[in-house]
């Protein structure tokens, strides 16, 4: 039901710009003396049928997907939609007028009228459009045909309250609950006679999956932080919207943010850390900069990998299984840098003077050429140009004994560079790998593409640098 309406939107704005720019042709010629208004369609050519019907509708729809348009359509504000429409339009009709009618007219009011004309135009039908579509959005919501399915953790009194506080809101929020779970060793005060009880906390992650949980509402006693942040830290490996009931410290410091009266006062915390339209473009960055990077440097590659086969025996490429977004393992692809059964006495990080690795490894290392082939694993949707970098599963758990909120770094997408790397580079052990985490939590609570773009700088720097090992 959530994608068959976002297909809708899709087709709906597919024919809202197509009808816009009939529209405005029309009206163009009809201002130019070329032909009346009714008339004017009779003097398309094939090119103008193939602009209309392909690349103006298209190119239109590729700006909204880079907005984060169709994306979570039942979490979406009608009022934020307007304001991103608004703002796509203003963008879109100025790069099409500069593309098609620029050269119209000697004139330049001409310029700026026909621009004018046709962002009222191409607004107006869409807001139009999109209107409708998240009226019948909301619509659904509101009688219950589609929701969010809710788990509940805790059995208190204040669970109950809240629980009851949102079913009677007089504003829907789309919670269909699944049931709930005890969030220590309470008992039972009376949430079996709203819920079902699900199971135990310590099936968590098994529930979330069983039940397809899509919203978790975190209810425990102000006094019990420390199960707060281990709750927390487990919901980091799954993509679900948590929802905290605050406390006033929490009030105070401004992390409750709201602008419904109806809604129940809670932390949300969502699953994606940027805004829609930087998540696209990110992506989209991802994919050129490493289709791109590959073509460009493939002489690069093609020397690495001959230099890899002639230094020692052994595959030219190391795939190793490492952790990524939500805790999901790949595979991530190297250079071969170190002899074969290198690691036959367990994982161990590297250092400045490892005897595993090979001479033309170590070159490879300090300008950080064995990294280049997860362009790869970034094409393939595993990694991120920048992100914490990604680490064995090994690592992980001994970290997490003593930092159990190292995890949150999986809340993105490892890696090809990172803040860590930056500013504190390859790590030889334990210790060093928590000193570098911090930069990577910064990371994730500051993640945007304006610091993307820094981080790439400062990482070509280091390159130049040599500052590798």
């Amino acid at each position: 039901m959530k994608q068959r309406a976002i297909r809708q939107l899709v087709v709906v704005d597919y024919f809202t710009a197509l009808l816009a720019w009939l529209l405005f042709w029309a009206y163009r010629y009809d201002m130019l003396g070329k032909a009346h208004f009714f008339r004017s369609w009779e003097m398309l050519r094939v090119k103008d049928y193939f602009s209309a019907f392909i690349i103006i509708p298209f190119g239109w729809l590729f700006l909204y997907f880079l907005s984060g348009t169709y994306f979570d359509l039942y979490r979406k504000s009608r009022l934020n939609e307007v304001n991103r429409t608004l703002i796509s339009c203003i963008i879109g009709s100025t790069v099409v007028s500069l593309a098609v009618f620029a050269n119209d007219a000697n004139d330049y009011s001409y310029f700026i009228k026909m621009t004018g004309r046709y962002l009222l135009i191409h607004t107006a039908c869409t807001l139009f459009a999109r209107l409708f579509i998240l009226s019948r959005v909301k619509a659904q919501l509101e009688k219950g045909v589609v929701g969010f399915n809710t788990l509940v953790i805790g059995g208190n009194q204040q669970a109950i309250n809240l629980y009851k506080q949102i079913k009677e809101s007089p504003r829907t929020l789309g919670n269909i609950f699944s049931g709930f779970i005890y969030s220590n060793k309470e008992a039972s005060n009376g949430m079996s006679k709203y819920l079902p009880q699900l199971g135990h906390l310590s099936e968590l992650e098994d529930i979330i999956d069983r039940h397809q949980i899509e919203e978790v509402i975190v209810a425990v006693d102000s006094s019990e932080h420390h199960l707060l942040e281990n709750i927390l830290t487990r919901l980091s490996y799954r993509p679900v919207v948590v929802k905290v009931q605050p406390d006033l410290y929490d009030i105070i410091s401004g992390s409750v943010k709201t602008s419904n009266v109806y809604d129940a006062v809670l932390i949300h915390i969502y699953p994606e850390l940027m805004p829609d339209w930087q998540r696209v473009c990110k992506r989209v960055i991802d994919i050129v900069a490493s289709a791109f990077a590959i073509i460009l440097i493939s002489p690069v590659y093609l020397f690495a990998a001959i230099k890899v086969k002639l230094s020692s025996p052994g595959p030219i490429i190391y795939k190793q299984e490492r952790i990524g977004l939500f805790g999901r393992p790949f595979y991530i692809l190297k250079f071969r840098s170190m002899y074969v059964n290198a690691e036959a006495n367990g994982p161990a990080l590297s250092s400045k003077e490892d005897p595993r690795i090979t001479p033309w490894g170590r070159f490879m290392r300090k300008w950080r050429i064995d990294e280049l082939p997860q362009f790869v694993n970034i094409l393939k949707g595993e990694m991120s140009l920048v992100g914490p970098r990604p680490e064995r599963r090994h690592f992980i758990e001994i970290l997490s004994q003593t930092h159990p909120h190292y995890k949150y770094i999986h809340k993105v997408k490892p890696g090809l560079t990172s803040w860590g790397m930056v500013q504190y580079g390859y790590a030889e052990n334990v210790d060093e790998m928590v000193a570098r985490m911090k930069y990577d939590l910064l990371y994730i609570e500051n993640c945007s593409l304006a610091l993307d773009v820094k981080i790439i700088l400062y990482t070509f720097i280091v390159l130049f640098q040599g500052r590798g090992k």
